[in-house]
């Protein structure tokens, strides 16, 4: 897998979305609700919350986009061209650099606009200062709308890019336009790449996988490549330099020698030789495709001098080998061929390495000693030397007879129920009796009555199975003969069978042991311990009974309960004990008119004044 997973990336928002996100978000969140009453310390602290919460939800979005896209300094180099090619690196970092200005603005602003805001001196002026706070933040973001453009392009093209493991083993094809390399790919891999008859069909990389000696491998589909300087390439031929340049892997350099593809076989070696630098320290073999259409026997005696640059290639030590994507000669073979190399040159590698040393010297290789002069000979079981003669025989006996053979071993081989149901398909009925082992091949398509001269057969075996396993078996055995002789010959269902006699003897063993005591339990007397652990356990049941009749009635209800036999109570205060107590004190009570304590106010509500009637003029 690859270490890096672009995917993840969040969305970016558009400038002006991400201004309504934050101020509608800070509206949700926060406090809504202030009074000019109220103390200019909750005035201040209501509109700084407003403007540091605005202030935080800005950094915390910015942090996450900056954090999210990816680093050239930090990826591995190959992803780090492919980032240059695709997007040019320096707009990348232009635009991530000013994401990163525009975090840091907006923390001044806020930061500015708190110290104001802590020498406000009224409700309107920590309104203003808020107010032109959120007003410049959200100016700083407006400003941003062309970098976020450009990142959200940048991020639904880099998720789309095929995940590719740079440090796994792989196979690279390359090539001209149109020499059959997205053909190659969807035969060895699972990938369906798409395939047509015009140049420059691959426009970027593709990746399938394959399986080889249990390994998973890694197979890179590039564009094709045309005779022409680094400079002068446009994207798509420097992706597939990208990959020649950084990733490790086995070469596959596709030659069209049919020239179906528009370009010469001296324009293909061309390209060859041009990008023939990007080929060193790694394995690599030159596919000639298309030998359905000529071969390179076919190229020698038609066209000599085309083979003689074939031949050049084949002096420097380059394997050249052939194939056919359209019937497939030849394809499995450059791939074993590219894959042993590879793995032959990461073995290689990895032996060089001081980790090599440390594992080697741990391991030692037993070669074993002969002990005696003693011929030891493997042994080999019987059934396969006789299986050897058998196939060394055929093959001497010539074709005819072996396939004698084989017919007899299919005579032979046993028939199973699946096949008698792939023979017979609609016509074939399952059938469970035919293999039931029994004495006689006749009985097995037998019907088992459910009663049989009165008795239900289903429950006669019940006392009978209580008794001991070998009665079972006789009982049964002797059952199976009175209900076949019941089936075959219906004459002799007259006659008495032979179980209820065996029933008689079992009930008079029965009789037997209930009249000797058998089933008898004589109750042992208790002892002083048992009956006082019982008068306990009494006493203890009638506790129980006790305690709950006496929560249910001390249980609280609803609405409190009054005795009916309960006297009014009687009033304690009032106007003619007040005078009699301040007489008895020595106060003159005569001239109390009109005093306050004399009021006395109704009980009765008040009428309501009535409503004037309208007079007409």
């Amino acid at each position: 897998m690859s270490h890096y997973n672009f995917k993840k990336i969040t969305p970016v928002p558009t400038a002006k979305d991400f201004v309504n996100i934050i101020l509608s978000k800070t509206q949700r969140k926060t406090p809504t609700v202030i009074h000019k009453n109220f103390k200019i310390s909750r005035i201040r602290r209501f509109y700084m919350t407003k403007v540091k919460y605005t202030q935080q939800n800005f950094h915390d979005r910015l942090t996450n986009i900056l954090t999210e896209f990816p680093k050239l300094e930090d990826l591995h180099p190959f992803y780090a061209d492919l980032l240059n090619t695709l997007y040019n690196k320096d707009h990348y970092k232009l635009s991530l650099g000013q994401i990163n200005m525009a975090r840091h603005l907006v923390d001044k602003v806020a930061s500015d606009y708190n110290k104001l805001l802590k020498y406000g001196d009224s409700l309107y002026r920590c309104k203003q200062l808020k107010r032109s706070a959120l007003g410049r933040m959200a100016t700083i973001m407006k400003k941003q709308g062309p970098p976020l453009k450009y990142l959200e392009d940048v991020r639904q093209h880099i998720s789309r890019l095929p995940s590719i493991d740079p440090n796994t083993r792989t196979l690279l094809v390359c090539g001209c336009p149109n020499a059959g390399k997205s053909s190659f790919m969807n035969l060895v891999t699972r990938a369906d790449v798409e395939v047509q008859p015009y140049a420059f069909t691959t426009k970027s990389l593709y990746v399938g996988h394959t399986d080889y000696e249990y390994l998973r491998w890694q197979v890179i589909d590039t564009p094709g490549v045309l005779d022409r300087p680094f400079d002068q390439m446009n994207t798509i031929e420097l992706q597939a330099i990208t990959a020649l340049a950084h990733i490790r892997a086995a070469v596959i350099f596709f030659l069209d020698i049919s020239e179906t593809c528009g370009i010469s076989m001296a324009q293909q070696l061309k390209i060859y030789e041009s990008i023939k630098p990007l080929f060193s320290n790694k394995p690599l073999i030159v596919a000639c495709n298309k030998v359905d259409v000529t071969s390179l026997e076919e190229l020698e005696q038609n066209f000599p001098e085309k083979r003689a640059l074939v031949a050049q290639v084949e002096a420097e030590g380059v394997p050249v080998m052939q194939m056919s994507t359209l019937t497939q000669q030849g394809v499995m073979d450059i791939k074993k061929e590219a894959c042993e190399r590879l793995l032959a040159m990461r073995v290689d590698a990895k032996m060089r390495t001081r980790k090599a040393d440390s594992i080697l010297n741990r391991v030692h290789v037993a070669m074993p000693a002969p002990r005696d002069q003693k011929d030891r000979t493997p042994c080999i079981p019987e059934n396969v030397l006789k299986a050897r003669e058998k196939k060394k025989t055929g093959e001497d006996e010539g074709e005819g007879e072996g396939e004698g053979e084989d017919e007899a071993m299919e005579v032979t081989k046993k028939k199973l129920e699946r096949d008698i149901e792939e023979e017979l398909q609609d016509d074939y009925s399952l059938d469970l009796n035919k293999n039931k082992d029994l004495e006689d091949d006749a009985w097995k398509y037998d019907k088992l009555p459910q009663f049989w001269e009165g008795y239900n057969v289903a429950t006669l075996w019940i006392p009978i199975f209580c008794s001991g396993a070998s009665v079972v078996v006789q009982w049964l055995a002797c059952l199976a003969t009175n209900l076949r002789s019941l089936v075959r010959s219906p004459a002799r269902a007259s006659r008495r069978p032979a179980y209820p006699a065996k029933l008689e003897e079992l009930e008079a063993e029965e009789e037997e042991r209930e009249k000797s005591g058998f089933y008898k339990y004589d109750i042992l007397e208790e002892d002083d311990a048992m009956k006082e652990i019982h008068r306990l356990a009494t006493k203890i049941r009638e506790k129980k009974i006790v305690n709950s009749i006496n929560a249910r009635i001390d249980k609280p209800r609803g609405t409190a309960v009054m005795a009916r036999v309960t006297k009014k109570r009687e009033r304690e205060r009032s106007v003619s004990r007040l005078r009699n107590e301040f007489e008895e004190l020595g106060v003159d009570m005569s001239e109390v008119k009109g005093c306050h304590f004399t009021r006395t106010r109704s009980t009765s509500r008040g009428r309501p004044p009535l409503k004037k009637a309208r007079m007409d003029s």
